[in-house]
C-alpha cells in the first residue's frame, strides 16, 4: 500500500534535513518569532513569540495566544536566510521575485522603517525615518537589488517612481525588515520582505507577513535588538521535520498540539 502524500512529504523533508550540513539555531538568538502555516500553499499563519535567557535555557512563550497573520497569496517558498534550507524538493518552490509567496526559513529581523518611528516610545530596535528620498529596490536588473537607497530628489533616477518607499499607504505605516535574501542579495530571489499592517483579515500579501495593527505594535514593542531576534516561518510539516535538526521549540509549545 502506498504511503499517503503527506507522509511522503514528511519523509522527504526529514531526509533533506538529515542530509544537509548540521545546523542549529545560533546560540545568540534569545527572541524567536515563529510563523506556522497549515501547508505550503496557505496564505495565512499563526504567529507566536518565544524567548530564552541563555542558549541552554528552554524556549518560553512570550505571548498568551497566537496572532493571526497573512502571508503571500500563493503561500510559501524556501527563502535565503540564516540557515541552509532543503531547496530542490519536488513540488516545493524556492522563493523568486514577484511569485507572491512568503519566504520560508529562518531570518534575522532588521531595521524598522517608518515615517514616524518616534511614535513608538522605548523602541528597542534600530529605526529609520522614511522621507520622500527613500527607496527599496525590487528590480533584479538594478545593481542595488533588495537594498535601501536614498536618492537626490533634484535629479532622481528613472526608476525612482517605482521604487520609492513613502506611498501614503496605511499598510506601510511600519515596515519591519525581514532579512530574506539579504546577505548578500541574489538577483531575482525575492526582495522587500517586511512585517507590516494587513489590509484585512482575509487579504493576503505579495510575500510579506502582515498583521492587524495592534498585533504588529505588540510585536514591535516586544522585540529587542540585544536579544538578536529572528523570524522562523514554516509550514507545519516542515517544522516537524526540522524541529530536531534545528533545535526548535517543541511543536506542542508552538501549536498547542501533541
Amino acid at each position: 500500500m502506498k504511503p499517503p502524500p503527506r507522509a511522503l512529504l514528511l519523509l522527504a523533508l526529514a531526509l533533506s534535513a538529515l542530509s544537509a550540513p548540521a545546523a542549529l539555531l545560533p546560540s545568540s538568538i534569545r527572541q524567536l518569532v515563529v510563523g506556522l502555516a497549515p501547508d505550503w500553499n496557505a496564505p495565512r499563519a499563526q504567529l507566536m513569540a518565544f524567548q530564552r535567557a541563555s542558549p541552554s535555557s528552554p524556549w518560553l512563550p512570550a505571548w498568551k495566544s497566537p496572532h493571526p497573520a497573512m502571508l503571500g497569496q500563493r503561500g510559501l517558498a524556501w527563502g535565503n536566510g540564516a540557515l541552509p534550507v532543503p531547496h530542490g524538493q519536488p513540488g516545493i518552490p524556492s522563493k523568486r521575485e514577484k511569485d507572491q509567496r512568503a519566504p520560508a526559513g529562518l531570518f534575522r529581523i532588521g531595521t524598522l522603517y517608518s515615517e514616524n518611528p518616534q511614535s513608538l516610545p522605548n523602541l528597542r530596535l534600530p529605526s529609520y525615518r522614511i522621507s520622500a528620498r527613500d527607496c527599496w529596490i525590487d528590480d533584479p536588473a538594478l545593481p542595488s537589488y533588495n537594498q535601501h537607497l536614498t536618492v537626490d530628489l533634484a535629479n532622481p533616477p528613472p526608476w525612482y517612481p517605482r521604487q520609492r518607499m513613502r506611498l501614503g499607504d496605511f499598510a506601510y505605516e511600519f515596515l519591519l525588515e525581514i532579512r530574506h535574501n539579504a546577505d548578500p542579495p541574489l538577483p531575482g530571489h525575492g526582495s522587500a520582505i517586511f512585517f507590516h499592517i494587513r489590509r484585512g483579515p482575509d487579504k493576503p500579501s505579495h510575500g510579506c507577513t502582515t498583521l492587524a495593527r495592534p498585533d504588529l505594535l505588540a510585536l514591535l514593542r516586544w522585540l529587542d535588538s540585544r536579544a538578536n531576534p529572528h523570524y522562523l516561518l514554516l509550514p507545519r510539516d516542515a517544522y516537524r521535520a526540522l524541529q530536531s535538526p534545528w533545535s526548535l521549540p517543541p511543536l506542542a509549545a508552538v501549536a498547542g498540539q501533541p
